[in-house]
């Protein structure tokens, strides 16, 4: 993950965290939290908006974990100096705020999410993968398509399918569905992989993956891992047989 701001997480490099908190105890505790969840460390700890400016002027980091009330300052106002001058980075505020006007204006400052204290450890992580998640998806996509944008603005974990539930998640198309059936009836017991789908049906590739795991949990398509000679396995979906 190249500095500053870049999408691209690896095993080596972590997503950088800087927390403004002005409450030594309280931001001891994020640190503590943030740091148990894999792929992301804390760089720095500012308890006053001049500390946390100062850090997230030097470390430009990916993330910060913002509260709102500070002696100094008021965290809405710094959320928008982010805005202004580091594009790049993201903001989570955390805070004791239970007004609806903070609120409001982290959603138009473009927070990427907003807790409420005192904060839970698995309200924090969820919030954390969730974030892993979202840049992933904007480093894979390469030709944007609706569906796209609608992941992106809908996380995956608010479109959920109930068991005793057949409706269509809203991240599949029903036509474009039919395509990548109609392809599928074709494989008998030949494999395909989510680019040649894609470029079958006229789709990206992240898009045709979505497609074939959705026909997985239907129990449509089965996938397997085959290994070439070089390279890394490849990811192939290959149909299930009609029960006669």
């Amino acid at each position: 993950m190249g500095r500053p701001g870049s999408v691209d997480a690896t095993v080596t490099e972590k997503f950088q965290v800087v927390i403004a908190e002005d409450d030594p105890k309280i931001s001891e505790i994020q640190t503590r939290f943030v740091e148990k969840v894999e792929g992301f460390e804390v760089v720095g700890i500012g308890n006053t908006i001049s500390e946390s400016e100062d850090l997230i002027e030097v470390f430009r980091p990916d993330l910060v974990l913002l509260d709102i009330y500070f002696p100094d300052g008021n965290g809405i106002d710094l959320l928008w100096t982010i805005r202004r001058l580091y594009k790049q980075t993201d903001v989570i505020l955390i805070t004791a705020a239970k007004e609806v006007d903070p609120l409001q204006e982290a959603i138009r400052g473009g927070a990427f999410d907003y807790i409420l204290k005192p904060m839970t450890f698995s309200r924090l992580q969820k919030s954390l993968l969730n974030y892993v998640e979202h840049r992933k998806k904007l480093q894979e996509i390469v030709n944007l398509e609706q569906t796209d944008v609608d992941q992106i603005f809908r996380p995956a974990d608010q479109v959920r399918l109930q068991p005793e539930d057949a409706r269509m998640p809203k991240s599949i198309d029903p036509l474009t569905l039919d395509k990548v059936g109609d392809v599928v009836k074709q494989l008998d017991t030949e494999g395909i992989n989510a680019e040649t789908m894609g470029a079958r049906v006229g789709i990206s590739r992240t898009t045709a993956r979505r497609y074939l795991e959705f026909l997985v949990s239907q129990h449509v398509v089965t996938p397997n891992l085959v290994y070439g000679s070089v390279g890394r396995p490849e990811r192939l979906y290959f149909q299930i047989p009609p029960k006669e």
